[in-house]
This record gives structure tokens, C-alpha cells and sequence, in this order.
């Protein structure tokens, strides 16, 4: 019967109270926090392994975690039209944790006006001072329980600290340079130079959703989690969800959910698996072979994501994290960090987290520096048999807010198959004219003492290239990804919602989303927090609760 679609499993099924598919940033919290309730049973599927590998425990090397195609899905995109038809690889954890296992681990939140234009869209109950009480909730924080944080979560979130990173020179230069510094960008002054903050724990270790979630539950009876397990599509009776198809060796099988499933796929996955199960554009699903269960034109659309555009000095003097990355020096902090969680092993490279307006009349950052006293490149090297490398301090800068948007679509109807993603970067003139306005502003920075001092010549673009057409061109041809992508099933969006404010998908029935695809827009810094949060938030609406808004904290940020 059409209106059933029929199950593709004659076997008695399984059942679950609840089913989260993705074992990611958010689909952990939801996994971790349903399962604290003993009279529901819960299943958490991941299609990636375990995050037992060095790599996703050493924080320095992330670096080589995030190409890694053992950890990742095979996302590329298709070619950018306003990037001379680059292809770029848009790495994505397919591994316990998800994105959280590979990523920076940069501690961030975004600004608190960018919730409240969440709220504005119609995404209600998503406020800044509804959302605040939820990262306080996530997060153990190093400067104690206040206003703005919290001090008994499962995150562990610690400074960035090392005289090897050269923090104070571009502290000091933020005066010279026109600009203000901040204690604290998560508190009342939410913009300006600062020092950045990780989520590493006190023995040097990454803190990922899966460590800090996950582990604590794995010894629950009513928790089951499965990795290595593909997820083809949702299971229908009707428009109600009654659980998930998954690929077995004897081919596909439903397991059921007597009451809800969640999806936690990520920005990329998400819309794939919705549209898989017929729901999405109509007229897109019918083109790929999909029978049409509901049309939602939102999915896949509104792709936000954070471009990014490399600026490099050569180094006066070889003072960079370099020296660092001779075999000798490496050899004996891998001992440090394996022993005692110690030495340059177990930082996160930043510099300085510089949070800035381009422009006075802006009402939140619209740029952001990730500073580090590194090259992009840098490699180890053995004295007299590989020589080391030029000394480079590097910045990456990254647009917060771009207009630009692009989509998410199915290549096939074949769950086999990863979507086909168009980040559409830089199609509007005012993304190139924020990341024009970045590049001046980070060579008036890196010119003001003392950070002057450290700089040399301008490696890349190089100072000749200077005018809008000559930077435009630099732009279009090296721009990046930051790793930020967000919006493709996103609530708050009138007709092309995907999901309403307590994230259910409309259209259907028993059935939400949970992870940074149902955010509006994309928040003005790192998602990987903002991911836990919505984690934290989503269990909540499950559960028909709510933590109290914090209004007084929220009144007071600037």
C-alpha cells in the first residue's frame, strides 16, 4: 500500500522507546540525555567506527584528523560557481562524536544577538536568554559557575595558554590598531581581541560530545549504541515515523520506535536522509525516483557556511610554533602528553581569537581572526636531513554572517550515495566585500606594534595586491570552508520551514531533527558548541521541560 510504505523487513522488528540517528555533536547529548531516564529504552545509530585513535585525542593533531578519510564522510562539493568552479573537500565526522571528534575544538558561542534574531525569525523559545541557561548547562567550565557559565557540565572548557603562541603581542596591538579587547567573549563583551578557549580536558585530551556524553552512559541498560550502522531512510506507516531502515548483510531491515526518532545527521546528512524518505522539494524528489510522503521545499535549502580566506607573514625571526615540529622536540612532547597530558601536544594552536566589526554601524562582529604563530603547511622536519621550513605566522579569516546561500540535493536514490552540496560562496558582492574589508583590517592589525615586530613581509596575497578587482580574484580563488555549515532543515523560516521551534518535522508525525541544520542562521563563531546546545535543548523538548531563561545575563551582554 502506497500510503504505508511497505517495510522492507519481514523479520519480527526490533523496538526501542527512542531512536537517534547520528552519533554526533548533538545526537550524543540527545542519546545521553534521554537514556538518564530508566523507564525508556534508547538506540543510538552511527555509521562511522570508534574514536579511539590518537588523532581524535591529541589535540594538535587535529590537523591530520580532519582529512583523514577514516574519520570522515566523502563530502565534496559540487564546483562553485563563484569560486572559478572549485571543488572543495568539506570534511565531516564519520566517527563516534561526529564533527566534534576532528574538529578544532575552539570553544565559542556567537553572539547573543544572534539568537535573538533566531527568536525574531520565529524560531520561539530560541532567544539568547532561553539559550544561554543550555550552554551553561553543557559546559565545565575553567573560570567557575557565573552568570554566563557553567561549572558542573559535561564539557570541559579550558584557556588557550603558551608562551609558544605569542598571546600578548596581538592583545597589545588591539588599541594601536583601533580596536578593543574582551576577558571573556561568551560574557558581557562579546566582541574584540581575546584569548581563545578549547575544549581539552586537565590530562590534554580532546573533549569531544562522544567523551563527555557518551562515555559517562555507556554503562546504562536501556542505552544501546551501534556503530558501523548505515541508516537508508525513515520507516513510515502513513505520515507518522515508526522508526528507521538500516543496511544489514542480509539487506535492509527496520528497527521501530514506539515513540519518537531524531535525526542527527548534520547539516549534509540530515536533508539526505529526509529526502531518502520522501520529504523535501517535490519536484526534486520525483527527478531522483523518490515517491513524495510530504513536500517541504526548505530541505537542503538555505546552506549557510562560513568562508574562509588564509593571510601569512613571513616571521622576522624563527620564533613560530615551528620549532615546535622538530623530530627530537615532537619525539619527547608525545611523551609529555601521553604520560602527563602536558607540553605543546596539548594545545590548540590559537594565538588570539579576534572577534570584530569592519564597520561601526554594524550591530555584532562581522568578521573573525583565527590567529596562529604557525604556517598553514608546516611539516616536521629533521635537522641536516629535512631541512625546517620558512617561520610563517598564519590567520585565517573568517566572514560571520554571509548573505550567500546555496543547497543541498540527492545525486541519487541510492542511501550509498552522499548528497551533492553547492555552498554557492561569494555569490553575493556583500560576502566579497566583507572578506576585503577582513584582509585590511588583518594588515593594519599585523602592522601595529607589537605584533609588527614578529612580521616581516606579507607572504600571501602579498601587499601588491591590493585593489578590490586583484583582491576579489585572490578571494575567489583561495577561499575556503571554516567547517561551520548550518541552516538546511531549518525552523524560523516561514513556509520553508523544515521544523518548528521544538524541532519536530513538519508535515509528519514522530519524527525531529537535532543538530546545526535546524539553525535559522549560522552563529557568529565555531558551531561546534552551538551543536551541544541544541543537543541539550532538543532532550529538553522531548521531555516537555525547560530550563528557566536567563534574562538578567542576557539584558546585561553587549
Amino acid at each position: 500500500m502506497r500510503g504505508c510504505r511497505k517495510m522492507a523487513d519481514t523479520a519480527p522488528s526490533e523496538n526501542f522507546d527512542y531512536i537517534i540517528v547520528g552519533a554526533g555533536s548533538a545526537g550524543c547529548v540527545v542519546a545521553a540525555r534521554l537514556s538518564e531516564d530508566p523507564n525508556v529504552n534508547v538506540l543510538l545509530l552511527e555509521a562511522g567506527g570508534k574514536d579511539d585513535h590518537v588523532y581524535l585525542k591529541m589535540p594538535v593533531a587535529f590537523l591530520k584528523a580532519v582529512p583523514d578519510p577514516r574519520f570522515n564522510w566523502p563530502y565534496m562539493t559540487e564546483p562553485e560557481p563563484h569560486l572559478n568552479n572549485r571543488q572543495m573537500p568539506l570534511p565531516r565526522g564519520k566517527v563516534m562524536g561526529g564533527s566534534s571528534s576532528i574538529n578544532g575544538m575552539f570553544a565559542m558561542r556567537g553572539h547573543h544577538r544572534d539568537y535573538d534574531q533566531w527568536a525574531q525569525m520565529g524560531a520561539r523559545g530560541w532567544s539568547y536568554s532561553e539559550v544561554l541557561p543550555y550552554f551553561k548547562k553543557l559546559e565545565n567550565s575553567w573560570r567557575g559557575e557565573g552568570p554566563y557559565h557553567g561549572a558542573d557540565g559535561p564539557m570541559q572548557v579550558r584557556p588557550i595558554e603558551s608562551p609558544l603562541l605569542h598571546h600578548e603581542p596581538l592583545m597589545e596591538a588591539a588599541e594601536g590598531a583601533g580596536f578593543h579587547t574582551s576577558d571573556d567573549l561568551a560574557g558581557r563583551k562579546q566582541d574584540g581581541f581575546a584569548r581563545g578557549e578549547m575544549t581539552v580536558d586537565d590530562r590534554g585530551r580532546r573533549v569531544s560530545a562522544s567523551t563527555a556524553y557518551l562515555n559517562p552512559a555507556k554503562g546504562r541498560r536501556n542505552l544501546e549504541i551501534r556503530s558501523g550502522v548505515l541508516v537508508r531512510k525513515m520507516a513510515f506507516e502513513g505520515k507518522r515515523c515508526v522508526g528507521v531502515e538500516i543496511d544489514t548483510p542480509d539487506g535492509p531491515r527496520v528497527i521501530r520506535a514506539r515513540r519518537e526518532v531524531v535525526i542527527s545527521g548534520g547539516t549534509y546528512n540530515s536533508p539526505h536522509l529526509l529526502m531518502l524518505s520522501g520529504i523535501g522539494p517535490a519536484e526534486h524528489l520525483r527527478e531522483m525516483g523518490v515517491e513524495v510522503l510530504h513536500d517541504s521545499p526548505g530541505v537542503g535549502q538555505n546552506l549557510q557556511e562560513h568562508a574562509n580566506v588564509s593571510m601569512e607573514w613571513f616571521a622576522k625571526s624563527p620564533v613560530t610554533f615551528l620549532n615546535q615540529l622538530r623530530w627530537d622536540k615532537l619525539a619527547v612532547n608525545a611523551v609529555k602528553w601521553a604520560l602527563f597530558g602536558k607540553g605543546s601536544l596539548a594545545l590548540q594552536l590559537n594565538s588570539c581569537n579576534v572577534v570584530i566589526k569592519t564597520r561601526e554601524n554594524l550591530d555584532r562582529p562581522d568578521i573573525q581572526f583565527m590567529a596562529n604563530p604557525i604556517r598553514f603547511d608546516a611539516e616536521t622536519w629533521f635537522p641536516f636531513l629535512k631541512p625546517g621550513q620558512e617561520h610563517v605566522f598564519w590567520a585565517g579569516l573568517v566572514a560571520l554572517h554571509p548573505d550567500s546561500r546555496g543547497w543541498v540535493r540527492l545525486k541519487s536514490k541510492d542511501p550509498q550515495d552522499v548528497a551533492s552540496v553547492t555552498l554557492n560562496l561569494m555569490a553575493e558582492e556583500s560576502d566579497l566585500a566583507t572578506m576585503r574589508a577582513a584582509i585590511r583590517a588583518a594588515r593594519k592589525i599585523y602592522n601595529t606594534a607589537p605584533q609588527s615586530k614578529l612580521i616581516g613581509e606579507e607572504r600571501m596575497p602579498g601587499i601588491n595586491v591590493d585593489s578590490d578587482a586583484e583582491l576579489d580574484a585572490f578571494i575567489r580563488e583561495t577561499c575556503y570552508v571554516a567547517m561551520h555549515p548550518t541552516s538546511t532543515c531549518a525552523m524560523g523560516m516561514g513556509e520553508r520551514s523544515v521544523v518548528d521551534p521544538e524541532l519536530k518535522v513538519i508535515g509528519v508525525e514522530g519524527l525531529r531533527i537535532a543538530d546545526c541544520s535546524v539553525m535559522p542562521t549560522v552563529p557568529g563563531g565555531n558551531t561546534g558548541l552551538p551543536a551541544v546546545m541544541v543537543g541539550e535543548k532538543c532532550a529538553d523538548l522531548i521531555k516537555g521541560q525547560s530550563l528557566p531563561a536567563a534574562e538578567e545575563a542576557a539584558s546585561q551582554a553587549a
